[in-house]
């Protein structure tokens, strides 16, 4: 697995940043996907440039399991009917670290950016066309599910930089 474009992070923090990503790049290719690859990568950038890096902190095994757990998290990695899927124990047993461990970081990553549930800066991009927070728009005090409004409505929702393309005509996943 590749990140085409690797981001800035401060000099400091380049060794566990980059001992991160090789563990992602093993587990994302044998057990989720490039989508997870590169989402997870951005996380852990994220991690790398706080003030201080947390990443400094740690084992670098926990911080990368905890990036995939937090993402799993948003994405639903673990209910069976998604896909990719993986359940908790498999996450434990590929990083060798119990639940209490993934959890309790994963915990922090999320609390350290307000991170949720279908968080829509977090969501898997073939993800975002299911998922409502990213398509629920306001127009005149009327909260709107843009995908089913008219053509008008998404091309102004577009154009306001409210949504991230128009559905069923610019989404790359179709």
């Amino acid at each position: 697995m590749q990140n085409t474009k690797l981001p800035k992070i401060p000099d400091s923090v380049k060794k566990p940043f980059s001992n991160i990503c090789n563990i992602l790049a093993d587990f994302c290719k044998e057990k989720l996907n490039e989508e997870y690859f590169n989402l997870s990568v951005t996380l852990a950038a994220k991690l790398a440039r706080k003030r201080p890096s947390p990443l400094l902190s740690g084992h670098t095994n926990t911080w990368a399991a905890s990036i995939i757990h937090t993402l799993g998290l948003v994405n639903f990695l673990f209910d069976k009917t998604q896909s990719p899927h993986l359940t908790s124990k498999e996450l434990c047993a590929w990083f060798d670290l119990g639940q209490n461990t993934i959890s309790a970081k994963s915990k922090s990553i999320r609390d350290m950016f307000g991170i949720y549930q279908m968080d829509p800066n977090w969501c898997l991009p073939s993800k975002v066309i299911d998922n409502p927070y990213i398509w629920m728009v306001s127009f005149d005090g009327y909260i709107v599910d843009v995908r089913t409004a008219p053509y008008e409505m998404q091309l102004a929702a577009l154009e306001a930089g409210v949504i991230p393309f128009i559905p069923n005509k610019l989404n790359p996943h179709e």
